[in-house]
Formats: structure tokens, C-alpha cells, sequence
């Protein structure tokens, strides 16, 4: 329910809408088993236009249905960014657990899986906050670079959520709010830190502009 609300508050979604009981047995057909917790995201939202139409591509079923089956692979994919540089998957072998790990790679070079998060529930609350920020209505122009300094001053004025979205493009990336319906995303790419902001009204927006007035050089 946690993260239904999310969803509805930070796309704007009215109502979600989920994937079909048949394609959620295709799916499970296909991989020989999939977690609950996939089968409930799935079901909850599976087919909600605002995910669809994201900065990323969420795998659901009827992306499979559309584009095939995958050829030489049994991981779960379910998350790959929009030119197919990264990919989130459960592996095959933990597809009979409950909440399974999560990994992703660096697809386009076929890269070695590393660990995103623990269990896919928390995989999908860090992953839907990053991908919400790309589709705020209100937001500056492109990305900001923050000193450590500043990102400091981040963390003492605003709320950081408990969510981490681990080892995405090789980066970590962590989530900040004043109020539920605006996002600050913080990018640590090892050597530097980029953010990306934005709020669902003018008056979310307002709010971290607040914090953030003289933060962070534009890139």
C-alpha cells in the first residue's frame, strides 16, 4: 500500500492499474516460477500509463508479450535503461523465493551482476522514487553537480528517505524530500555528485527551491 501511495503521489496516477491474472501465469509459465513480490507489483500496477511512459523500461509481462520471450536467459528482468546500457534482474536461481536480491549489470558491455538491493521490495521503492524524478512536471533544466559541502547542507534541511538505488549506471543514488510530493536525487558517481529535482505542484517545487537557492553548479 506504501508504495502504491508513492506511486500515485509522485506520478501524479490516480488510479493504477495492474497486469492481468493470464499474464502474470504466462510470465510464471515461462520462468518456471516468479516472487511474490513481482507477481504483487505486477498486479498492482503493471499497466499504469505513467510507468509506461518513464525515463526507463520496467519489464512487464506484456513487454515480453510484445517483444518475445528472452532467447538465452532465465533471469527475471525488470528494470533496463532506455538504450538498454543497464539492466535490473532477479536471477534465475533465486526466482522460487519470496523477496529475492536484485542485481543489475552494465548490459550494453555484458557486465558482471552486482547486488542493487537485498530484496525486490526494496529495489522496487528506491527504483520507482529515481525513475518519478525524471517526469515531475515542475523542475530546473537539466542535472546540478553538488560539493560535499553542499550535499551536507542537503542532508541538514531536508529528509532523506531510507531507500538506496545501488549500483545503477555504476553509481549510487540516494533520495531526498521536504514533503511527499517533491524529490532531490543524488547521483554519487564516485568523484562527484550530481542531483536532479523537481516537485509535483508549484508549491512542492517552491519548497525545495528554498533549500536548494545557491546549491550546486549547473552542468
Amino acid at each position: 500500500m506504501e508504495l502504491e501511495n508513492r506511486i500515485r503521489t509522485l506520478y501524479s496516477a490516480g488510479r493504477l492499474e495492474g497486469c492481468t491474472e493470464q499474464e502474470i501465469q504466462a510470465a510464471r509459465e515461462f520462468f518456471g516460477a516468479l516472487p511474490k513480490a513481482v507477481e504483487d507489483f505486477w498486479r498492482a500496477a503493471g499497466r499504469t500509463k505513467q510507468l509506461l511512459c518513464g525515463q526507463d523500461d520496467w519489464q512487464f509481462p506484456a513487454f515480453y508479450e510484445r517483444w518475445g520471450w528472452p532467447k538465452t536467459s532465465r533471469d527475471l528482468s525488470l528494470l533496463c535503461e532506455n538504450q538498454y546500457v543497464c539492466e535490473a534482474a532477479v536471477l534465475q536461481k533465486d526466482l522460487s523465493l519470496p523477496d529475492p536480491p536484485v542485481y543489475t549489470r552494465m548490459a550494453a558491455d555484458d557486465g558482471p551482476w552486482q547486488l542493487s538491493a537485498p530484496a525486490v521490495s526494496e529495489f522496487l521503492e528506491a527504483a520507482l522514487t529515481y525513475e518519478a524524478v525524471w517526469s515531475l512536471p515542475y523542475s530546473p533544466e537539466g542535472f546540478f553537480s553538488l560539493t560535499e559541502t553542499e550535499l551536507q547542507t542537503v542532508r541538514s534541511k531536508l529528509t532523506k528517505h531510507s531507500a538506496v538505488l545501488r549500483n545503477w549506471l555504476e553509481m549510487e543514488v540516494t533520495f531526498y524530500s521536504s514533503r511527499p510530493d517533491n524529490l532531490l536525487v543524488v547521483m554519487d558517481l564516485g568523484d562527484e555528485y550530481q542531483a536532479l529535482y523537481g516537485g509535483v505542484t508549484q508549491e512542492s517545487y517552491q519548497a525545495l527551491l528554498d533549500v536548494m537557492e545557491g546549491l550546486g553548479e549547473p552542468l
